[in-house]
């Protein structure tokens, strides 16, 4: 996925334009990651012995273009994901190299897994915005915020409720990283409410592009895009 700040250049595809490549489960070398014995021990402890990768990237976050378009916008996961329960669901964020604040490192806000899914919104940035970066509208930027800085090989886990997002990368490194959301196998799909629909419909425009599936539905993306980690696939 090229960012946006690149996205019309007609320059050869290089690192610096390149902001993640997504859902690596098809790719036998990239899906190790999942797979990890150090990573599983403690994904089993959210997710029962069935673990399903769900979707994953590997996030490069290249040195900015000047437009602060390597940023993300604070987030929730879950308004992302067309199933359930949330506490069956756990993302696992390895750092491939050090990420501190000045590249871009991870911000959470604390305790607010324990909240409801906020209505997200595309930000209103003037140097524009990466396809499907979806924001908390109207957040308040004084709440308190954490910013996680890591060393290679650090990983966090969270709750697909707790509201996340990075900064902008000002120096002229990368800030690569590499993540997979794990869910219990007997998860079930749901429909997603009415202001998640804008989000779905565009998901699945680009789905069905890219597949040829005209008919495809949001449950077939989910389908498409996971992979059975260990144990039985039941629903998901």
């Amino acid at each position: 996925m090229k960012d946006v700040a690149h996205a019309k250049s007609t320059s050869t595809v290089e690192e610096k334009t390149i902001s993640r490549i997504q859902d690596f489960t098809l790719d036998d070398e990239f899906f190790q990651y999942c797979c990890l014995p150090e990573l599983i021990q403690c994904v089993e402890n959210f997710t029962g012995p069935n673990i399903m990768s769900m979707h994953t990237m590997m996030i490069n976050k290249p040195p900015d273009a000047g437009k602060k378009t390597s940023r993300h916008p604070l987030h929730q996961d879950l308004f992302f994901f067309p199933f359930r329960p949330a506490n069956r669901i756990v993302c696992a964020w390895t750092a491939m190299e050090h990420t501190y604040r000045e590249n871009g490192c991870l911000v959470v806000l604390p305790g607010t897994h324990k909240g409801k899914i906020e209505q997200h919104v595309y930000p209103n940035w003037k140097g524009g915005v990466n396809k499907l970066f979806y924001g908390i509208e109207n957040f308040d930027p004084n709440r308190e915020k954490q910013y996680v800085e890591m060393w290679e090989g650090d990983t966090i886990f969270f709750h697909p409720l707790l509201i996340h997002g990075s900064g902008t990368n000002r120096t002229s490194g990368f800030r690569k990283i590499i993540t997979s959301h794990f869910a219990d196998s007997s998860c079930y799909y749901i429909e997603c409410e009415d202001f998640q629909k804008a989000m779905e419909n565009e998901y699945l425009e680009i789905f069905r592009k890219r597949t040829g599936r005209q008919d495809a539905t949001i449950q077939d993306l989910w389908k498409h895009r996971s992979r059975l980690v260990q144990g039985k696939r039941i629903n998901l």
